[in-house]
């Protein structure tokens, strides 16, 4: 029974290691498309990689709603996935093509029930970053908040726990290490923003 119940422990302890790695392994093509690569050699945000502690996570979301939501990691991992590539444009010149899993925005939005006034959907960010999405380009565009970047979950670099994709907009919208969503019946300014830039981001053509 000893040997038995050793043995069981090993298999599922392999188990828990081989999913571990299988999960870890990179995606480099999608569809008969080149991916650009999970690691890079640059870093635009404005403290550097944070390092979030996921023991002690949880993202809120509050704000102009009925019912405010507090969601651990694990928990988010656990909803219903959505798997999209998509271009990320940086107003500085290059951009990025990256498979996407995660979340859509709509199915955690709606769990906290928001008011028929919401025009904003605000994120704030580890690091002290934040910027906003209007509400109905949220539920138009059916925009995503990711966990993993082709196949990998994301790392501090990559924004760990959670990297909004906002599809169709610069970078600068594409907040990283986000711990807390608000939504807001006004406008909001971010903070590069503040700084002079547009606060549409929409991708030049």
């Amino acid at each position: 029974m000893k040997c038995f119940m050793k043995i069981s422990f090993l298999v599922v302890l392999f188990g828990m290691f081989s999913a571990q790695a299988f999960a870890q392994v990179e995606i480099h093509k999608y569809e008969g498309k080149a991916l650009s690569p999970y690691d890079r050699q640059y870093d635009n945000s404005i403290k550097g990689p944070q390092t979030v502690d996921i023991g002690k996570y949880k993202l809120l979301i509050n704000g102009k709603v009925q019912q405010p939501q507090s969601f651990t990691y694990n928990e988010i991992l656990g909803l219903h996935s959505v798997t999209r590539a998509i271009t990320l444009h940086c107003v500085e010149g290059w951009n990025e093509y990256l498979l996407f899993k995660g979340v859509r925005l709509v199915d955690l939005l709606k769990k906290a029930n928001p008011n028929k006034e919401v025009q904003t959907v605000i994120f704030y960010a580890a690091d002290g970053y934040s910027s906003s999405l209007e509400y109905k380009f949220i539920i138009k565009n059916d925009i995503m908040i990711a966990y993993e970047i082709n196949g990998k979950r994301l790392d501090s670099e990559r924004g760990f726990p959670l990297q909004v994709v906002a599809e169709s907009k610069y970078g600068y919208k594409w907040v990283k290490w986000v711990t807390h969503i608000e939504l807001s019946d006004k406008p909001y300014i971010g903070y590069w923003e503040k700084q002079g830039y547009d606060n549409e981001a929409d991708i030049l053509k």
